[in-house]
């Protein structure tokens, strides 16, 4: 795809699994975990799916559509997700590589002052690597959220290290190599209210790219998002959670500009008794 941000959207905002707050008609804390291209690590609750849509615009046209779901394995402690993504450029539309994530939360929950969430990723050859809208193997991701709060009731920060590794990475030439992508993250979340959220988010990465036979490139990108989320607790355990950010390019990615949109819907499925 012709941008880092879209590529960016979708290994960050969308195969990263994003947990909200619980079923919270019946408790009106605040929202948790829905941030757009930082993973928090909070992993879902027993008994609540989560659906999320994602929607990234760049100024020139490009965009990239993601959804993921999220459920619970009997409780906090395992959650598996998935994602699916559909990209454009000016000219075509295509299916982007599925994601399929197994996050462990090893460390508190969304009501702990630290949490850890270890997360790995198989990503899975379903895009067209000839139409830039896919690796062209199958690869692996992991990553480590974590999350804290710095003060209560009001800043929480949210850290990310990931690595992704495509053993046998195509390019639209038919060439392969194995490609390795790194990626650090951070944010800061004001809770301006307990259902109105200021934030921002950092990202920064190191992509390699297949140049030809066993052969790479590899090129740095940089992006900083501030943003705004806000949500509504609905009966039967529904919340709502809309929001958008315009993430900016800096550095090697000065001159970057889009359009981020979120929106997420939480339910329970079961009866958590």
């Amino acid at each position: 795809m012709r941008t880092h941000l879209l590529v960016l959207a979708a290994a960050l905002a969308a195969a990263a699994p994003l947990h909200a707050q619980t079923d919270s008609a019946e408790a009106a804390g605040p929202i948790q975990d829905n941030s757009f291209l930082v993973e928090e690590a909070y992993n879902q609750e027993r008994g609540v799916v989560q659906h999320i849509s994602n929607f990234v615009r760049d100024r020139g046209g490009a965009w990239m559509y993601t959804f993921t779901q999220e459920w619970p394995l009997g409780g906090i402690r395992h959650q598996l997700s998935y994602t699916l993504p559909l990209a454009h450029t000016p000219g075509e539309t295509g299916i982007g590589d599925i994601a399929v994530n197994y996050r462990y939360q090893l460390v508190g929950d969304g009501d702990a002052a630290l949490a850890i969430s270890p997360r790995l990723t198989a990503i899975l050859p379903t895009g067209d690597a000839d139409r830039g809208f896919g690796s062209g193997g199958a690869g692996i991701q992991g990553a480590v959220p974590l999350s804290w709060v710095v003060v209560k009731d009001r800043l929480v920060a949210h850290s990310n290290a990931g690595v992704t590794w495509t053993p046998r990475a195509r390019d639209a030439a038919g060439n392969r190599a194995a490609t390795t992508s790194v990626s650090l993250a951070q944010s800061a979340v004001w809770l301006v209210r307990p259902m109105f959220n200021l934030f921002v988010e950092g990202v920064w990465t190191r992509d390699e790219s297949v140049a030809g036979p066993g052969s790479t490139d590899s090129g740095n990108s940089a992006t900083i998002s501030p943003g705004v989320r806000f949500g509504w607790n609905l009966p039967h355990g529904l919340q709502v959670v809309p929001g958008v950010a315009v993430p900016i390019g800096i550095g090697p990615s000065a001159g970057e500009r889009s359009l981020f949109l979120y929106l997420s819907f939480e339910h329970p499925f079961t009866n958590r008794r």
